[in-house]
């Protein structure tokens, strides 16, 4: 269980990290210039002030994160199929297409099959600036494929299998066939508390915060912005 939900995380982090990392060093012009920067795309974004007030970035931070996303996604929106593809960037030597697509829909918040900039850095403000409750409620709702404010079984497979295909041979040179099942079976015995055949958010966050290393991994997020 802790290897899944940190690996999940390192391959959240290496898509913020590389998302930093491609505007490394542009130019930050003064925030006027930026808002008139955003009226020219196809989906013009929040203004500054108000993404500044609804999320934990700075200005600055936001304008960094702003041109990396543009640059991207010159629409300003990303669609699925253009996420995939940026996603698996990351992941040259595994199959992230059906992680890619889990996490899609978790940055998707309004379900529009789109991802606008205000979705992608209210999700990236969690995930790297927020409290350990808001970054396990995000988890919850990755894993929560369906959004029926429960994790099953089935689901977790999904999870576990999508974990493995994007992560490839590399990591896992010797895989045996039943894997994935001894994962799930491992989550089920840590965070089914009262032993119903599923999982609820606050078992979910309870049986987090108890484990040292899953504590650990969450910290991997700060300062990579």
């Amino acid at each position: 269980m802790t290897g899944c939900v940190k690996r999940c995380k390192q391959g959240l982090m290496k898509f913020a990290i590389s998302l930093h990392k491609l505007v490394t060093g542009t130019l930050i012009r003064d925030t006027a210039d930026d808002d008139m920067e955003m009226t020219m795309a196809s989906h013009r974004p929040e203004g500054l002030n108000q993404l500044e007030a609804q999320t934990n970035f700075s200005k600055g931070e936001l304008q960094v994160l702003y041109r990396g996303f543009k640059n991207e996604c010159p629409s300003g929106i990303v669609n699925e199929e253009t996420f995939k593809q940026i996603y698996s960037q990351f992941f040259p030597h595994g199959d992230a297409s059906t992680y890619a697509h889990y996490l899609f829909n978790a940055f998707d918040t309004a379900h529009s099959g789109s991802i606008k900039f205000e979705e992608f850095v209210a999700a990236l403000s969690i995930l790297l600036k927020g409290s350990v409750t808001e970054k396990l409620q995000w988890t919850f709702n990755l894993y929560d494929i369906n959004r029926d404010g429960y994790i099953s079984k089935d689901e977790m497979t999904d999870i576990v299998r999508a974990i493995y295909d994007m992560m490839g041979k590399y990591t896992y040179p010797v895989l045996k066939t039943d894997a994935p099942k001894q994962h799930v079976d491992a989550f089920f015995q840590k965070m089914d508390k009262n032993r119903d055949g599923v999982v609820t958010l606050d078992e979910f966050i309870l049986s987090c915060q108890e484990d040292e290393n899953i504590m650990r991994s969450l910290e991997l997020f700060e300062n990579v912005i």
